[in-house]
């Protein structure tokens, strides 16, 4: 009797291991919740803090600055002087341009000598002219009397009148040929007088004339100080930046897919700035027109640049200051209440939307319509109740009717 009773007890061993080795085993799955909770949908990208008003000053004409005083940070007001431009140094001669400096000026005396000989010949045929001008004219008035009375042919009245408007011609030319050569001799003394006193100052070393000041266009804060130290400048060349530091806008280049999504008055979050709370913006201006843009992984994409107004208390970002690094978040869309799931439990299942979920043990797949939807969480309209647990990252392991084993939730 032992031995058959050893024999049974092995038996059912046996059928029992090979009852547990043929039995289906559960698959252990990662299981979220379906929850009402808040949901946010929104456009994230990097951009950066702007001057909303920037200045440059600089230089209007050639000339030579001293080194600026100005540092960045330092207080402006309006038209107060940045510098002073003075006269730029005199080049250096050798011999052979000095002689040539001194020839120029000697040729410009021989010009003038020669334009003050030309106005008094034009002067002494200006007085014949003038004296054959007043013959002319009681001439014509002779005529005059004359013809009245018969006594003398109109073909004369007529050649006499004639030589009148010649003589009248004449005087008319001279005296604007006087005026023209006065002139050139005016232009010639100022020749005469810029060339010895460029030699004069070439000669000496030194630096003379009128000093012209650059001054500022608006008040507020030195940016940036383009050029610091002393030297001659050119016109148009950039000194410094001013601006007003605390009227800050922050710009955005978004993709062009995303940009058709803002709004004007869109409502902006800034993370990552350095505060500890995050910063509220609006959207002010979308570009109309948008640029390409290589990125990091060497693909061209389109963006659009977006600018925000800062509508937090200046209290709050007072340590911000210009091209300062921020990330922004464009809400498109919030509630405070939705049912929703993680986003990694949907999948697509006869071109809609499904999920799997856990009851008692079972996997019950359940087709769902989707709302909004973010990078973490989507809304669910229709298909499933707040409670119910869901299967994160399903794979091919879990089917419809299949046992599964879920962690803690």
């Amino acid at each position: 009797m032992k031995r058959w009773l050893w024999i049974l007890v092995l038996a059912g061993l046996a059928a029992t291991g090979i009852f547990m080795g043929f039995r289906s085993q559960p698959v252990s799955v990662e299981a979220g919740k379906a929850t009402l909770g808040a949901l946010r949908v929104t456009v994230e990208e990097e951009g950066k803090t702007r001057l909303r008003s920037r200045y440059v000053v600089s230089s209007p004409v050639s000339g030579y600055t001293p080194r600026l005083k100005w540092k960045a940070g330092d207080i402006v007001r309006p038209g107060e002087t940045i510098t002073l431009l003075e006269p730029p140094p005199p080049v250096v001669l050798d011999a052979r341009t000095k002689e040539q400096a001194n020839a120029g000026v000697k040729s410009a005396e021989a010009a003038l000598a020669v334009s003050e000989a030309r106005v008094r010949t034009l002067e002494e045929q200006l007085r014949v002219a003038q004296a054959d001008l007043g013959y002319w004219r009681q001439q014509r008035e002779r005529n005059e009397t004359l013809r009245k009375t018969g006594d003398l042919a109109a073909e004369k009245v007529e050649r006499d009148l004639a030589e009148l408007r010649r003589v009248e011609a004449s005087v008319s030319a001279a005296e604007r040929a006087i005026v023209t050569a006065r002139a050139e001799v005016e232009g010639a003394r100022a020749q005469i007088a810029a060339a010895k006193s460029a030699l004069r100052q070439t000669v000496a070393g030194s630096l003379t004339g009128e000093r012209i000041p650059v001054t500022a266009p608006s008040g507020g804060r030195v940016i940036r100080v383009v050029r610091e130290s002393e030297g001659v400048v050119t016109p148009g060349e950039a000194l410094l930046e001013i601006g007003n530091a605390k009227a800050l806008e922050v710009v955005v280049e978004l993709l062009s897919a995303d940009a058709v999504k803002v709004n004007l008055g869109t409502r902006v979050i800034l993370t990552r700035w350095g505060g500890e709370t995050p910063l509220e913006a609006r959207v002010r201006v979308i570009e109309p027109g948008g640029f390409t843009k290589i990125s990091a992984l060497g693909v061209e994409e389109q963006r659009v640049r977006v600018v925000s107004d800062l509508i937090s208390p200046e209290t709050a970002w007072n340590q911000l200051g210009d091209g300062y690094r921020v990330e922004a978040a464009f809400v498109l869309w919030e509630s405070n209440s939705v049912l929703q799931v993680p986003a990694n439990t949907l999948f697509r299942y006869q071109d809609k939307w499904a999920v799997f979920t856990v009851e008692s043990g079972i996997a019950k797949r359940r087709t769902v319509e989707v709302g909004h939807r973010n990078a973490l969480a989507a809304e669910i309209t229709a298909g499933l109740k707040s409670g119910d647990i869901v299967i994160s990252h399903p794979d091919e392991t879990v089917a419809e009717g299949k046992q599964v084993a879920t962690g803690a939730i």
